[in-house]
């Protein structure tokens, strides 16, 4: 399942977690080459490594592994890049979502959301990469897709202060968090945030992009990094959606601050940056763009520039 080349970018290593052979394994991607260096020597998973603290030392060894891949990606089954992440928290950093959002509902935009990020935490034991994604027939009824940007947190850190918080990160990759607008809407008006219109699939996409890989489209601001990264969502070929992940109101750095705050960060927790503006059916559908949610068989494929593309395809799944 080869994976698709990048020319926004003149970098070509990325991390990948992928199936081969009957066993799992990880490695580094060239995505010009479209060919996989495994690094299962070196430790035995991804998320083992970030732990292990050598990426920064080993950097120059590690470009020469990746001029070595000799493994074809037609031969792998990609899987998310961090399969089982430590923890996974997803925030709502895009004030043109947010407000959109609010306004279909017919309610105004809630003040509070200029005083601090917030986020919610969402099951990190049900990952999905790319390919089909299983759904139940209560998740049929409104069903979405969102698309967002996430980041992989490379060091502890407690109480970290947004000017120092991009030192924390190790790298990026897409993410589409699956939404159940029926279950969603009504479990929200129990005030206790997203529950079983979540918890049913997180989808990362394959790539784990290094900061180092992404120098070229780095924006440095007052409240930390952002990168002029386009973002696009495509179903069944119809491309729908259109953002860039500069235009989050809140940056990583300043969310890493307030989730830090007298709490531990580990090192491979995922923090998502909610959806972009017009990435998903429930804003699209409340603005009149669009009237349809996602239906079995649906193929949707969420792009970000130099973090490659996450294909996924609508799968009913039979209640037990």
């Amino acid at each position: 399942m080869p994976l698709p080349t990048d020319s926004t970018t003149t970098k070509t290593m990325k991390f990948v977690s992928y199936q081969h052979k009957g066993n799992q394994d990880w490695g580094l991607f060239n995505s010009k080459t479209q060919f996989v260096y495994s690094l299962k020597e070196k430790s035995p998973s991804l998320i083992d490594y970030i732990n292990s603290q050598k990426f920064n030392s080993e950097l120059s060894e590690l470009k020469k592994f990746e001029d070595q891949a000799n493994l074809p990606a037609s031969e792998l089954e990609f899987l998310a890049c961090l399969p089982k992440p430590g923890s996974c928290r997803d925030a709502y950093a895009f004030r043109q979502h947010v407000a959109a959002a609010r306004k279909n509902r017919g309610v105004p935009m809630i003040p509070e959301y200029d005083e601090f990020p917030v986020f919610y935490f969402t099951n990190h034991r049900n990952i999905t990469g790319p390919g089909p994604v299983p759904v139940r027939d209560c998740h049929l009824e409104k069903l979405d897709f969102e698309l967002e940007v996430a980041i992989v947190i490379g060091k502890e850190c407690k109480d970290v202060k947004a000017e120092n918080a991009d030192e924390y990160i190790f790298g990026y990759t897409i993410y589409n968090d699956w939404s159940a607008r029926s279950v969603q809407m009504k479990e929200m008006k129990l005030n206790m945030g997203p529950m079983k219109g979540k918890d049913f699939a997180n989808s990362f996409g394959a790539w784990l992009v290094t900061k180092e890989e992404l120098e070229e489209k780095l924006i440095k601001g007052p409240n930390g990094d952002q990168y002029d990264l386009n973002m696009s969502a495509t179903i069944n070929g119809e491309k729908i959606s259109n953002g860039n992940t500069k235009d989050m109101t809140w940056t990583f750095a300043q969310i890493i601050e307030r989730a830090s705050y007298s709490c531990t960060l580990a090192p491979g927790d995922i923090i998502g940056s909610g959806t972009v503006g017009t990435g998903c059916y429930l804003e699209l559908n409340g603005s009149k763009v669009t009237n349809r949610w996602l239906e079995n068989g649906d193929e949707v494929i969420l792009e970000i520039d130099g973090l490659g593309s996450l294909k996924n395809t609508v799968l009913r799944e039979a209640d037990v």
